[in-house]
């Protein structure tokens, strides 16, 4: 499909850079080997497929691989027929589930509803309240003064009046009586979880803002526009629908209906100056030309998640935080993951912390001379950089402790001067509401569907997240798109998160396994070479950032931090959501956060008595970010160039190019 591309003269593995860790086998599987598969085609224009980076000789391993990915005998004919209906009867299942576990869904609400009807006094409870709250609703007269709405989709003066402000305030009634029901003693943790995820789901599926009949914004537009609003919109219904409908083909009719993007890559984001400095068959390198005359020494290499595509953190001009950093004299690398196809599945996690972010560390090194670095991770990006930081230090502690070592000191990696975490969890425990995807019975479903593909689809990324925040990605969006007829405003961060990215079979499975499912890395479990990793052996001055409405890592997940280390830790909590309170550039209005920092030995704090402690600043956090790295860093030297011999092409590179349709 594609022409290699050449590997650079000046590239290097982290084996080179760290004969400290121990080589542990990985036996592939052997039809992953003898299989001849077909890649997705991607769409026109996309780069060449990278060579394999050369074989390591010290690698990173995880816990013990999955048993949908490890080599095993092949079962007999009978057996493997039975294997395969069974996939074949739990994909129709999932199918019909919205690719989810119908057994698990059944098991929590079977779980909720036999203990509520064995608890009379609940039932009794809920029965008082239903006509408690009913009498309240029906007390919703024409003239009845209104209320401050916190809603934001009553928020308009127009559900104030009747019959509008009933119907209203009869789906309030609704959602408090349901978010007492869900609550009923005994229930499983997990299986609560469930029920009060989906019971929110319907409940706002059926909200009177989705509907014209009961949407007085609706009727009111249709009136205006003569019905062309509703015209309007149901023409807009037919074009996603023909969409969606092109975009299921396969092959080359899927790339030829792939759509481009609002703001294209390269032209209109992603345009901060510089070069792809370094390549591998995971990721590109790419550092950025300095525009000031002096930089402080300790480059900045900064980790973006591999389940987003790099540019989030270099977006438009005005709100990229790369272009900020430069701007602030600080020498910015960033990795620039692969987007992975099928031939890709075998990769795993320990390719991602070894090809990925130890690779990059010594390529950032190599090239800049630097032997102290700050490293920077955004989302799993960050919990990546944790399990390697963490790596890293028990190799030092290793030299006083010679039971813990893994090998010899990784002597020519770069110090770490300072780690960044940005919205990342490295405690699992409580995950939020990505909880209710993760359970044995919800994994074994999620690795059947990836063994048919080699791959979770970006696709299938996308639906989760906008399941997690369904009421203003899904409903809001269909009210004004489908009832209002309004075209959507596409922005930058919009036209990034259209960029969908793949993860490998491999990766994933032991990803939501070892992590999520088993919180290896909070226990202490978790193993890189043949020592388990404790965050508690980092010792560099930590900045760790929480937004304040993240579904994806709740910031009271992320304070935990504090619980699993004892090392200098600044903390920030940050207005916004995952990426928006993230992308929160110098400027940027009603933005604000809190601020803290605990010293080596200090006491815990709480993560409710900070919020209600810290002090709060507004504006963007950036600027005290930029200001922190200046404090751990050296005084400022002249700015080095780009070397010419080190330049493999422009910023912002070919591997953020690959999409696919899926």
């Amino acid at each position: 499909m594609f022409q290699p591309l050449p590997m650079p003269k000046n590239t290097k593995t982290t084996a080179e850079h760290a004969d400290a860790l121990l080589e542990v086998t990985r036996p592939a599987s052997p039809a992953a080997k003898s299989m001849s598969r077909k890649k997705s085609a991607p769409a026109a224009g996309s780069p060449a497929d990278a060579p394999a980076a050369p074989a390591a000789s010290a690698a990173l391993a995880t816990l013990p691989v999955p048993a949908a990915s490890a080599a095993v005998a092949q079962p007999a004919p009978g057996l493997l027929a039975a294997q395969r209906l069974d996939q074949s009867a739990h994909a129709l299942l999932s199918r019909a589930a919205m690719g989810l576990s119908p057994i698990s869904l059944t098991l929590a609400w079977a779980d909720w509803s036999m203990h509520l009807a064995a608890s009379p006094g609940r039932q009794s409870t809920l029965g008082q309240l239903a006509l408690e709250l009913a009498a309240a609703s029906l007390q919703q007269q024409p003239g009845t003064p209104p209320r401050r709405e916190t809603d934001d989709r009553f928020r308009d003066p127009a559900w104030e009046q009747w019959p509008f402000n009933a119907f209203k305030s009869q789906y309030k009634a609704a959602c408090a009586w349901w978010e007492q029901a869900v609550q009923v003693d005994g229930v499983a943790r997990h299986h609560a979880q469930l029920v009060n995820f989906f019971t929110r789901q319907w409940l706002d599926s059926v909200s009177p803002s989705n509907w014209a009949a009961t949407n007085p914004l609706v009727r009111q537009a249709a009136r205006d526009s003569g019905g062309q609003s509703l015209l309007q919109g149901l023409q807009l219904l037919g074009q996603d629908v023909a969409q969606q409908a092109a975009q299921g083909a396969q092959g080359e009719e899927a790339a030829a209906a792939l759509q481009p993007l609002p703001y294209r890559v390269g032209i209109d984001v992603g345009v901060t100056p510089g070069k792809v400095v370094y390549r591998n068959r995971l990721i590109e390198l790419i550092r950025y030309e300095p525009t000031t005359a002096t930089v402080h020494p300790e480059p900045v290499l900064v980790v973006p998640s591999c389940i987003m595509k790099y540019y989030i953190l270099d977006l438009s001009p005005q709100n990229s935080m790369v272009r900020y950093l430069v701007g602030q004299g600080h020498t910015v690398y960033i990795v620039s993951w692969r987007n992975p196809d099928e031939p890709d599945r075998d990769l795993g996690m320990r390719d991602y912390l070894h090809s990925g972010v130890m690779d990059a560390m010594a390529a950032v090194g190599r090239l800049s001379g630097a032997r102290r670095i700050h490293a920077a991770g955004y989302c799993l990006g960050g919990t990546f950089l944790a399990i390697v930081a963490a790596a890293l230090a028990g190799l030092k502690a290793g030299d006083a402790q010679p039971h813990r070592r893994h090998s010899d000191t990784a002597a020519d990696l770069p110090e770490l001067a300072s780690v960044t975490l940005l919205t990342t969890l490295t405690d699992f425990s409580e995950p939020g509401q990505l909880g209710v995807f993760i359970d044995d019975d919800q994994l074994r479903t999620l690795r059947e569907e990836m063994a048919r593909t080699g791959f979770l689809s970006g696709k299938q990324m996308a639906g989760s997240f906008q399941f997690l925040g369904s009421r203003d990605l899904i409903w809001a969006r269909n009210v004004r798109r489908y009832l209002l007829g309004k075209q959507d405003q596409p922005n930058d961060l919009m036209s990034w998160n259209a960029d969908v990215t793949r993860l490998p079979e491999r990766m994933h499975s032991e990803y939501l396994q070892s992590l999520y499912l088993n919180n290896a890395l909070a226990a202490g479990r978790y193993r890189v070479g043949d020592a388990a990793v404790a965050l508690s052996d980092i010792h560099a001055p930590m900045f760790v950032v929480g937004t304040s409405r993240d579904h994806v890592a709740p910031w009271k997940s992320v304070y935990k931090i504090h619980l699993l280390t004892d090392t200098d830790t600044t903390f920030v909590l940050a207005s916004g959501g995952h990426n928006a309170g993230v992308v929160s550039e110098p400027g940027h209005a009603r933005r604000s956060y809190q601020l803290t920092r605990r010293t080596r030995g200090q006491g815990y704090v709480t993560p409710e008595d900070y919020a209600a402690g810290a002090p709060v600043h507004e504006g963007s956090w950036w600027e005290a970010w930029s200001a922190w790295l200046v404090d751990h860093s050296s005084a400022r030297v002249p700015a080095p160039p780009i070397p010419a011999d080190a330049a493999l092409c422009d910023a912002p590179g070919e591997y953020v190019h690959v999409r696919y349709a899926d």
